[in-house]
């Protein structure tokens, strides 16, 4: 009766030994990518910043940097959302670059609210 308690529990420990122990791969993606219409919005809502600021550096010197550098925001939502989609991607990395274009979409639409104080019609 001893002999099969050691059997038993060595095959016990051999199918703990038998796991797997290096690192996991990589997570199964249960993160959307954004969607078309999130994504929609937040390019109109930059693309409108550029084209009102920059319409207002024409007639105030003060925002042609601003201008300048607006330029730069709808082209920065493309990248990220090709990373995300990406089936590469961990689904850190989705939710990391999603929050990274709604970062820029808010700095789209705050700057835009900006504009009539900096005499922006």
């Amino acid at each position: 009766m001893k002999w099969l308690w050691i059997l038993v529990l060595c095959a016990g420990c051999k199918k703990q030994a038998d796991a797997p122990g290096g690192p996991p791969g990589p997570p199964a993606r249960d993160v959307p990518v954004m969607p078309a219409s999130e994504v929609k919005r937040g390019q109109d809502a930059c693309k409108a910043y550029v084209d009102k600021v920059c319409a207002c550096a024409r007639t105030v010197p003060a925002m042609v940097e601003p201008c300048a550098l607006a330029r730069a925001l709808p082209d920065a939502i493309q990248p990220e959302l090709d990373v995300a989609a990406s089936p590469d991607s961990t689904r850190r990395d989705v939710l990391q670059l999603n929050d990274s274009v709604r970062k820029i979409v808010k700095e789209c639409i705050e700057e835009t609210a900006k504009l009539p104080a900096a005499g922006c019609p």
